[in-house]
């Protein structure tokens, strides 16, 4: 269901957004598109990409999703890898029952959302979940400014789509200096990842001024 904002202010934990995304080139754009959409309502994206290496990386995942009010978890892209051996992608969907789990039995506050690029889909792929909101993004950025906007249709804050679309062209623009300036070889880097919430921020600032 659409998140809710609270009457009295949130604390600093409470602006957090876990992103469950896949962390590929051919995503790209939709990660990017993620960041720029929940930076514009002025929450704080958080990843998996901000463990450092050498941490217990399930104890560390549980405790970005403990550490955050909301979860966004994308499952659009759960098909077979098709490099061998074929296998399909069982992080997103297993992440996803950490937070249903941590909001069912420990913290009823916490408030996830599920994000496909098709709608339909999850009723096959999770059907334990059937009766869930799923927002359908079309696998497109537009689609998922469309899809955060819906999900944080209570929020006081309302960024326009064009807004969103805004802070999205400027991280595409500035991602080759973001990676140069953190060495990363790619975007999804801890590193590249911090400095697009930079980025994604300071744009936010300058559209609402």
């Amino acid at each position: 269901m659409p998140i809710n904002e609270q009457s009295q202010p949130l604390a600093a934990n409470e602006y957090g957004v876990f992103l469950n995304i896949p962390h590929d080139q051919a995503f790209q754009n939709l990660y990017l598109a993620y960041i720029a959409g929940v930076c514009a309502f002025r929450l704080k994206p958080r990843a998996a990409l901000e463990i450092p290496g050498g941490q217990g990386w399930l104890d560390r995942i549980f405790d970005l999703i403990r550490d955050c009010r909301y979860s966004f978890h994308d499952l659009s892209r759960v098909e077979l890898n098709p490099n061998r051996p074929a296998t399909p992608r069982f992080n997103m969907p297993f992440e996803l029952g950490l937070a249903v789990a941590w909001q069912r039995f420990k913290e009823p506050s916490h408030i996830w959302c599920v994000f496909e690029s098709r709608g339909w889909r999850l009723g096959k792929s999770l059907s334990d979940l059937s009766g869930a909101d799923v927002y359908a993004h079309g696998g497109t950025p537009t689609g998922v400014f469309r899809e955060v906007g819906n999900a944080l249709a209570r929020m006081h804050r309302q960024p326009a789509v064009a807004q969103m679309a805004a802070i999205y062209r400027g991280l595409r623009r500035g991602l080759p200096d973001i990676m140069r300036n953190a060495g990363a070889r790619s975007a999804f880097e801890g590193r590249a990842f911090a400095g697009l919430i930079v980025v994604a921020e300071r744009l936010t600032s300058e559209l609402a001024d």
